[in-house]
């Protein structure tokens, strides 16, 4: 499996790659993600009421930023940037929030609603490892269902939108060219040629409407070759209403949603960029969290809609086998020349709204499911199920009207009102109620060092006692303890960081028990340490890996999250299995 994977990449993020190919390469991810980036904030500013002077300038923003954070999450600037490509772009998750922003309140309050967002999103990045009980996958998948849910009678209403002049036929043709194609690419067509089905899609759909008169030459030909838009930019909205307060939960879910995909996308993109397999690290996840909360700022003081990672990134650099940044600067400067192509955004901004509904039910058909799937990471239990199901309903009836309106459309501000705020605080209650009412979880506090361990061991041995294991158990527990620590403390380069604190959190997990090691960042990673035990005979290893080796033989799994400001191992140790009877 290895050899298969070192085939396939061809160039890792560190490696050059000649200057023809990178180029070659960021063009074709920009091409394949410029639709998207122009019609997501066209939908939200035709729902919403906006002009068209608006518009332009909302889309000529949308195009800028996205070059530029594309750069920064290539280039890694500190600790923004992931160090991959990641291709960013306006976020389909804050279609819902965002025309609700413009109906209530203009562009004004959406922009304030956006950079409040962001600064969330730059806490979040730096606590990441805070919410990893909270951000469950069952939880962050219903709301994204949700999000589809909430928009998709939006895009049903795009479908029928035409001049009145225009023939009965129009319409409802224009849509099934483009759904038709991008389905029957999507279905039947290559992995390459998937890549495109959207595109493709899109363009069949524009040629039909064009041939029943539906297509604005007009808006194109009198755009310009090159320049900025002949906009003004829409400001912020700083009085903080009602309006405010009530739609900013919506925008924190969504912002939260938005960066459950990046999470997923640079965990992603890293498992795909490299020859070897290597463990996740979420230090690069957390650079490409905050890089995403610069790319939220930015499209807040523009006055646009935000952005994220998108996850054709992964699909493309999968199929190259290419993962050097440098492909990703070049997409971002691509962009960057394409937001100052008036005549190319018009090009797609003529679009007619049959073509764009058909293109965003495609969309959130495919969101919906990548919902799913995100509820389906962790196994469908009964648990899991009933927190989807009805926090997905709560949220479908809220958004419908359907519970006590008369009361809700004035509660907290009409916060409720929004389906994406009321499911998701119901999967969260619902989640953190589990949480409270989960066996007990047994703590202890220690400076990280060889005197912990007499401590350490006295704290597994009672917690075995109280949950009722027997002396195999205890001392397997004791032992699994015993060599985590030793391992911990044999973290490379370790030796000149100053003293840390030590949290031990354990709980008993079926018939065996979980165990969390959370410390101040280490050296390299254990997952990575122990994987490469398997390459090397006990003859050869050295040493000081003698603790991993026993650790590896004490556990059933070990995952090592390495953040900025943490360090988690969590270790599970299975029952020692009862002796079997001989004859």
């Amino acid at each position: 499996m290895n050899e298969s994977r070192s085939s396939r990449v061809r160039y890792e993020p560190d490696d050059k790659l000649p200057a023809p190919l990178a180029l070659g390469l960021g063009l074709q991810f920009a091409v394949l993600c410029l639709a998207g980036i122009v019609l997501t904030p066209a939908i939200v500013i035709r729902a919403g009421g906006g002009g068209d002077s608006y518009l332009a300038w909302a889309v000529f923003a949308a195009v800028g930023i996205s070059g530029i954070c594309t750069i920064l999450q290539a280039a890694r600037l500190g600790r923004i940037g992931s160090g991959h490509v990641l291709v960013m772009g306006t976020s389909a998750t804050f279609i819902a929030v965002c025309i609700a922003a413009l109906a209530k309140g203009g562009p004004g309050l959406m922009a304030s609603l956006v950079v409040a967002s962001s600064l969330f999103q730059f806490a979040l990045s730096r606590r990441l490892s805070l919410l990893r009980r909270i951000l469950t996958p069952a939880v962050s998948g219903t709301v994204i269902m949700l999000i589809a849910a909430t928009v998709m009678p939006i895009a049903f209403g795009m479908l029928s939108e035409v001049p009145e002049h225009a023939l009965s036929a129009a319409a409802p043709a224009s849509a099934l060219v483009t759904i038709a194609a991008i389905c029957l690419i999507a279905l039947r067509g290559n992995a390459i040629l998937r890549l495109w089905a959207p595109v493709i899609g899109v363009i069949g759909g524009g040629v039909a409407a064009a041939w029943f008169g539906l297509y604005d030459f007009s808006r194109v030909a009198s755009a310009a070759w090159f320049g900025l838009p002949d906009a003004q930019w829409p400001g912020l909205d700083l009085s903080l209403g009602p309006a405010f307060w009530a739609l900013l939960p919506a925008f924190v879910f969504a912002t939260l949603v938005g960066a459950t995909e990046t999470i997923g996308d640079a965990l992603a993109i890293q498992r795909v960029s490299r020859r070897e397999p290597r463990a996740a690290d979420f230090r690069a996840v957390q650079g490409a969290v905050s890089a995403d909360g610069v790319g939220n700022l930015l499209s807040g003081l523009a006055g646009t809609v935000p952005n994220t990672t998108y996850s054709t990134s992964v699909s493309v650099t999968e199929l190259t086998g290419v993962g050097a940044r440098s492909v990703g600067v070049a997409a971002g400067c691509v962009f960057i020349v394409a937001a100052l192509l008036p005549k190319l955004l018009a090009l797609i901004l003529a679009i007619p709204a049959p073509v764009v509904g058909a293109y965003i039910i495609f969309l959130l058909a495919m969101l919906f499911i990548v919902g799913v799937k995100l509820v389906l990471q962790e196994g469908m239990n009964y648990r899991n199920g009933l927190v989807c199901g009805v926090s997905f309903w709560v949220g479908t009836a809220f958004q419908a009207g359907a519970i006590a309106p008369e009361f809700f459309s004035d509660f907290a501000g009409g916060m409720l009102e929004n389906g994406m705020t009321a499911g998701g605080l119901t999967a969260m209650l619902m989640t953190l109620f589990m949480e409270w009412t989960s066996p007990r979880r047994f703590r202890m506090q220690a400076e990280l060092g060889v005197t912990a361990l007499p401590l350490i061991m006295k704290f597994l041995r009672n917690m075995a006692k109280r949950s009722g294991w027997d002396e195999a158990m205890s001392n397997r527990l004791e032992a699994a303890g015993e060599e985590t620590l030793l391992t911990l403390l044999d973290q490379p380069g370790d030796r000149q960081r100053k003293q840390r604190r030590l949290l031990l959190i354990a709980r008993k997990d079926g018939d065996g028990a979980m165990l969390e090691f959370i410390a101040a960042p280490g050296g390299g990673n254990l997952e990575d340490r122990i994987a490469h035990l398997a390459e090397q005979t006990s003859a050869a290893a050295p040493e000081h890996q003698l603790s991993l080796r026993l650790l590896r033989g004490l556990s059933s799994s070990v995952h090592h999250q390495q953040y900025h400001d943490t360090d988690i191992i969590t270790v599970r140790v299975d029952a020692p299995r009862p002796a079997a009877a001989h004859a």
